[in-house]
């Protein structure tokens, strides 16, 4: 997920240098919402790890 987020990002710079406005407000916009997934999924993960007893990683 993390990936995505990092691949859309590098592709709405690109575009952004480029000269593609919308484009680049689009990618970065998927960047973030995947972004934000992604941290959700992370302290969800570490909650439940840590609730079953294990130790973080």
């Amino acid at each position: 997920m993390l990936g995505w987020a990092l691949t859309f990002l590098i592709i709405a710079l690109i575009a952004a240098a480029l000269g593609f406005g919308g484009i680049a407000g689009t990618a970065a916009g998927i960047a973030q919402i995947l972004f934000v997934i992604f941290l959700i999924l992370f302290v969800v993960a570490m909650l439940v790890r840590a609730l079953r007893g294990q130790p973080p990683v």
